[in-house]
């Protein structure tokens, strides 16, 4: 796949290579052409000179712009000049490519340089551009009106040209920032999510190991053995959940299914598959019970809610484990919120303390990064969700629409479609939501 990306990137890069190369080519002709139109063969080669130096300055590098531009409006002001003062001129034709290239130089300085640095590139070329005309034999009230037409019209159309392609290249940047950024903030969530997850049962298990035998109490092999195979399996989890980001990012078009993140409810039953998050943080923790309305049971949700919901407990089992002392139990609840059976609402309860503030409710704004990312998770499919102290313990709450559903896949879809026009190779990481 990358291959097959790379030749069609040089078939294009190629392409349009000839394609500018024989545009330049034509130019470079009529250049030539109007230069024989001239009456003597030094005026010819100066202006022929003159055209080229003017196409070379509007093909060089960003660079070397401004400096060339300069140039070549110099080298044709000096032109016009002298073959203003001589008795024998072109009779037809000032040169035409040349005007059109100095208007063009306008539009380019306007649009790529800083504004005190593109001052000299469209002086000069303004002013060259407005004097060309003089090279013409015959000077008569039809000259005059061109030279008006040029000063008045052409140039300022040019200069208002160059703005709207800066404007238009400030908003396209800005939106291949905030698409970037969206990837970023994704990427951090599920790092967060996935990696944070696994690695606090780690210092979960490793913390209840040194307890035990601090406490003087002897642990029988058979004990030992199963608290260091769930370390070996957690920490199995997380490399292949770091792995599995890794594959992504590096190339999103070979990431499959086989490499999704541990735990990614991609591949769950629906919100069936919470219960196995449950049991899971149950074998090293405070039991944690699972209660799923049987009307959610069976029906049909969008992966973007259920990837959601999946994310708000285990963020929230998490955050029990992590930051909860003399916890008792922990209580799942999810189902229809009353008085809107439109909503799906979502609460986490423990009967622990430590970690909580003793502010009222709140929103998780200004929480840590897991809580953060959540917030932002939840918001993304038009859902709420707040955190805080309730009947000594810690209670989060998220609320999401069950009739908007679709909104998330949308929402993804969208963002994944202006990554690959980025050309970025980092997709989003979660699939179904």
């Amino acid at each position: 796949m990358i291959s097959e990306f790379r030749s069609r990137f040089r078939s294009r890069f190629r392409f349009r290579h000839l394609w500018l190369g024989l545009v330049g080519v034509s130019l470079v002709v009529l250049v030539v052409l109007e230069g024989l139109n001239a009456p003597h063969p030094p005026m010819a080669a100066a202006t022929m000179v003159s055209g080229v130096l003017c196409l070379a300055a509007f093909a060089v590098p960003e660079r070397l712009f401004a400096r060339y531009a300069i140039g070549a409006a110099a080298v044709s002001c000096a032109l016009t000049l002298v073959e203003a003062q001589l008795s024998q001129r072109p009779p037809n034709t000032p040169g035409l490519v040349e005007l059109g290239v100095l208007l063009l130089l306008i539009t380019r300085a306007v649009r790529r340089c800083r504004p005190l640095r593109a001052a000299g590139p469209v002086a000069g070329s303004a002013l060259a551009a407005v004097v060309l005309p003089l090279r013409i034999a015959v000077w008569d009230g039809n000259l005059l009106n061109l030279i008006a037409v040029i000063a008045v019209c052409a140039v300022p159309f040019m200069v208002m040209v160059g703005l709207c392609l800066r404007l238009y290249d400030t908003l396209r940047e800005r939106d291949r920032e905030a698409v970037r950024q969206g990837q970023r903030l994704e990427h951090a969530r599920e790092l967060h999510d996935f990696v944070a997850h696994h690695v606090t049962a780690i210092v979960a298990q490793t913390k209840a190991a040194r307890f035990t035998a601090a406490a003087g109490h002897t642990q029988s092999p058979e004990d030992l053995d199963r608290m260091l195979a769930q370390i070996e399996r957690a920490g199995s989890q997380a490399l292949g959940s770091m792995r599995a980001m890794v594959s992504s990012l590096r190339d999103h078009t070979t990431a499959s299914a086989t490499t999704r993140p541990t735990g990614d409810p991609a591949g769950l039953r629906g919100l069936r598959g919470l219960r196995d998050l449950t049991e899971e943080f149950s074998e090293v923790g405070p039991p944690a019970e699972l209660t799923l309305a049987p009307e959610l049971a069976d029906r049909p949700l969008s992966p973007g809610i259920i990837t959601t919901v999946h994310r708000v407990v285990q963020e929230s089992l998490t955050n029990v484990r992590k930051h909860a002392t003399g916890v008792g139990r922990v209580e799942v609840r999810i189902g229809v919120r009353s008085g809107a059976p439109e909503r799906l609402e979502v609460s986490v309860v423990d009967d622990g303390q430590g970690g909580a503030s003793p502010a009222p409710e709140r929103s998780v704004e200004g929480s840590g990064y897991g809580l953060v990312g959540l917030a932002e998770r939840v918001k993304k499919v038009n859902g709420r969700i707040t955190a805080g102290p309730r009947d000594g313990g810690w209670h989060v709450v998220a609320v999401l629409p069950l009739d908007k559903a679709n909104k998330a896949d949308k929402a993804n879809t969208v963002d994944s479609t202006d990554a690959a026009a980025l050309g970025k190779a980092a997709p989003n990481v979660t699939s179904p939501g």
